[in-house]
């Protein structure tokens, strides 16, 4: 799992994610490079009007 901190501030309204940078590999259309990613939506431990969020991110470089 890529995804090792993700923290809300509710007062500043800020969301701060922590992840893993992977070694770059081609996204499906090959015309990226994936140097993070959940693979997909999670459910985090972190709260927001008493709900889990949940987060979905990809970081990358173009090709």
């Amino acid at each position: 799992m890529a995804l090792k901190k993700l923290t809300i501030d509710e007062k500043e309204r800020t969301m701060t994610i922590v992840m893993d940078l992977e070694e770059p590999t081609p996204s499906s259309s090959g015309k990226t490079l994936v140097v993070a990613s959940t693979r997909g939506n999670m459910q985090t431990d972190a709260m927001l009007d008493g709900k889990p969020v949940v987060i979905g991110v990809n970081a990358y470089i173009k090709r």
